[in-house]
């Protein structure tokens, strides 16, 4: 399935893995990491752009490790720990008599807790506000997700953010954007520590993610995968946005959201972290009943902007499978995953201990999604 991917130039190649009850079952790159003129084969040292994956990493291990010392509470207004969420409104828009539309903003009906930030449920996303001018904040912030180095630091970044109303009133609606950044802002407000520090002292060093950072080092520039678009008539080419070579240099601002670049094994090793329930090899980054509270669904029957697929609702960060027919997938009741821009993603099944990690780098990804049909065929692999 891969190779025809490959041969139908919707992507240059890929890195996948499958864990099964605490072993490597399944293991494989393919392809190349980059084409002509310097084509370089996938290997297992190949680093990615991970975009959205870094949002497990944010939450996950970050924040929750805060919760379990007492120091951050779900429950918690955001505005206790950044005050610049006090008094947030949310975007308006109204027919006057003469026909109309008006743009305004009215007061937030109740703050923005921690717990919001976790399931995308403040009412901030990627596109800023229907409110005149009041999409500015955003604009200033350059799109965090796919911006140029910028010279401003995330606690910068999250001020401008906290000045824009929101789409929607907290805790209504799951609406994807911003609100894991704000949560890593979080992670350095009440640690003491920039994000970067808190990652790789609490994270990546205890569980051995040795390519894992927000840059990578010019000795490692070699083995970045390039990132590529579709070319217009069929085929890729290199993608020309700043993403490129965005991780060549340590930045400023450090996002929760979508800053990390990673390589396979280390990802995996991540996951299998989660399936063990937060440990690994000795090391416990979290305790059992976090991971659980995690994994469990909890939007019920808020409402939904996009994204989401239907049959799946939404725990501390991670899309979670409501049950077999409840969806159109193969898979299991508590199943949880998630993926980034450019056609990373992951899955994690702790009913049949079972992980994946497939990583490309399309941006967008073209053709039927790999990734899917990788999952599918996984599942379907398993006889006993």
């Amino acid at each position: 399935m891969i190779e025809t991917s490959i041969e139908n130039h919707e992507i240059p190649g890929a890195d996948l893995i499958v864990g099964h009850d605490g072993q490597v079952i399944y293991r494989k790159a393919f392809g190349n990491r980059s084409l002509e003129p310097t084509r370089q084969p996938m290997t297992a040292e190949t680093i990615f752009d991970i975009a959205s994956l870094t949002k497990v990493v944010a939450t996950t291990p970050a924040i929750m490790q805060l919760v379990e010392q007492g120091k951050v509470r779900l429950n918690d207004p955001v505005s206790k720990y950044m005050p610049e969420f006090t008094n947030m409104r949310v975007g308006h828009e109204y027919t006057d008599a003469s026909g109309k539309k008006i743009y305004d903003s009215v007061p937030a009906d109740r703050p923005i807790t921690v717990r919001d930030l976790f399931r995308h449920t403040t009412g901030m996303d990627y596109a800023g506000p229907k409110v005149e001018n009041g999409d500015a904040a955003y604009k200033k912030i350059e799109m965090l997700g796919g911006a140029p180095l910028v010279a401003f630091d995330l606690a910068e970044a999250v001020k401008r953010l906290a000045t824009a109303p929101l789409n929607d009133q907290p805790g209504t609606t799951f609406r994807y954007g911003y609100s894991i950044d704000v949560l890593g802002r979080l992670v350095e407000v009440v640690s003491g520590k920039t994000l970067d520090q808190f990652f790789e002292e609490r994270i990546f060093r205890p569980l051995g993610m040795k390519d894992t950072a927000f840059y990578t080092p010019e000795e490692k520039w070699s083995r970045l995968a390039v990132l590529y678009a579709p070319k217009q008539g069929g085929g890729i080419e290199p993608n020309k946005s700043n993403a490129q070579d965005r991780f060549k240099k340590k930045p400023a601002l450090f996002l929760g959201g979508a800053g990390l670049v990673s390589t396979l094994d280390d990802y995996a090793r991540f996951c299998m972290m989660l399936v063990n329930d937060g440990q690994l090899d000795g090391v416990r980054l979290l305790g059992r009943k976090s991971v659980e509270l995690m994994r469990s669904d909890h939007l019920g029957n808020l409402g939904r902007a996009g994204l989401l697929t239907e049959g799946y609702g939404f725990g501390l960060t991670f899309a979670v499978n409501l049950g077999p027919g409840k969806n159109a997938t193969v898979g299991s009741q508590g199943e949880y995953y998630w993926g980034g821009a450019a056609g990373t993603g992951f899955w994690i099944d702790p009913k049949e201990k079972m992980i994946g990690v497939f990583l490309i780098q399309v941006l967008p990804p073209t053709g039927i999604p790999a990734g899917e049909q990788f999952k599918r065929m996984a599942y379907l692999a398993l006889v006993d």
